[in-house]
């Protein structure tokens, strides 16, 4: 690809998701856009670049952002932050009785994070009795969404962190897939949200996890970002980032609980726009 093509998938990227796409991953934008090139049947990056430009067909050029989107993930990623919300977060959340808990996994990918929440909060030996959790996954890429909906994973996906006793607990194997159960792929509701739209739509969360996300994101997109998730907590809510992710002074919306890497409660004091 030119210079040129890099500078007109960044910018895509950048304006329709809030994405950093760096111009010297050039290879990695290759890696990603190559079968999505194949499956639009265009002969090359190049060929379907050269089709953007010619006319800016918007179900392309969403695919093309979507395809850019990185969509890393695993069950349990980071085992100390499930285990601080199995010992922790989880039952104390479930001694609100008056209305459901309500826990948001955005840009969860292709479901394990948000089914990994779903997982725990069953196991969980404090939560209170009567207690009803209800999580949602969102992510830009339907094609992620579809594959998590459907709860079916390959030996090679289960084998990344998920614990062998979750596993026979929770899947069942269906023709060289793992099919997670019935009980738990219901507990999620799903739905595409560009995290750069209007997110009032959703209500209001005790939890929100965006976690390993803020980095592939533009700088000058971040804070809006972080802004528009913290006015979607309850007053007492908390924000989970990644274990070594570190707002600085990013933003006033939330400030770093003590103790706790990745773990942010709604500054009091923050008030949303309107």
């Amino acid at each position: 690809m030119t210079p040129d093509d890099m500078d007109l998938l960044a910018a895509l990227a950048r304006n329709r998701a809030g994405l950093r796409i760096e111009s010297d991953k050039a290879y990695l934008v290759e890696s990603r856009l190559n079968p999505l090139a194949r499956r639009e049947g265009f002969e090359s990056i190049e060929a379907m670049v050269a089709a953007l430009r010619a006319k800016r067909d918007d179900r392309l050029i969403w695919a093309v952002v979507e395809a850019l989107t990185l969509n890393e993930t695993a069950f349990f990623r980071d085992r100390e932050v499930f285990a601080h919300l199995r010992d922790e977060l989880l039952p104390a959340l479930s001694r609100r009785h008056d209305r459901p808990i309500r826990i948001w996994s955005a840009a969860c990918s292709t479901g394990q994070e948000v089914y990994s929440l779903a997982m725990t909060a069953s196991e969980a030996r404090d939560i209170e009795p009567g207690a009803q959790f209800e999580f949602f996954g969102s992510d830009l890429s339907e094609r992620c969404l579809e594959k998590a909906q459907s709860g079916l994973y390959t030996q090679f996906e289960v084998q990344r962190g998920l614990p062998i006793r979750s596993l026979v607990k929770h899947f069942e194997n269906q023709d060289e897939m793992w099919a997670i159960s019935p009980r738990i792929r219901q507990a999620v509701r799903w739905r595409r949200i560009n995290l750069m739209a209007d997110l009032s739509p959703m209500g209001k969360f005790d939890a929100i996890l965006l976690r390993n996300v803020l980095p592939g994101l533009d700088p000058a997109v971040r804070p809006r970002v972080v802004e528009s998730l913290a006015a979607r907590l309850e007053d007492d809510g908390v924000l989970l980032l990644g274990a070594g992710e570190s707002l600085g002074e990013l933003t006033g919306a939330v400030r770093p609980l003590a103790d706790r890497l990745g773990l942010f409660s709604r500054d009091p004091s923050f008030r949303a726009a309107a």
